[in-house]
């Protein structure tokens, strides 16, 4: 993963529970922002949805991503990073979906589900890190 200030990796820990702010680009080429769950491998972000959904939608047409992990004790420190999408699977998307389950509320496995929803994880490779606060 590009060079995050050792300062601030705990932004991306499980401990920390922070939310990641995804900033795709529609269409027209506005900006549209969602909260999301996400945890790392080490070299990627990694973030869920559900196939069909506007983000989802968006990452497999345009790739170039935004994402802001602000401290949730301290909004005003936080990671932006910007890069792209370079994979996107539903293989093991399941599992990556209880795992941001436990991280996010405690509980190991979601206590939800879609009946006939396909749950897809997205690799993110950060390209350009500011960290602030």
């Amino acid at each position: 993963m590009l060079s995050i200030p050792p300062e601030f990796l705990d932004l991306l820990s499980n401990e920390v529970r922070a939310y990641a702010y995804l900033a795709t680009l529609m269409p027209d080429g506005s900006p549209q922002v969602t909260p999301v769950w996400f945890d790392t491998d080490g070299e990627y972000i990694l973030v869920n949805s559900a196939a069909g959904r506007v983000k989802d939608k968006n990452m497999r047409a345009r790739p170039q991503v935004a994402i802001t992990i602000a401290d949730p004790r301290t909004p005003y420190r936080y990671l932006q990073i910007r890069g792209r999408v370079v994979a996107i699977t539903e293989e093991g998307a399941e599992e990556h979906i209880d795992r941001l389950a436990g991280k996010y509320t405690g509980v190991p496995k979601r206590s939800w589900d879609h009946a006939g929803e396909v749950r897809v994880t997205y690799q993110i490779l950060p390209e350009k890190v500011d960290a602030h606060g």
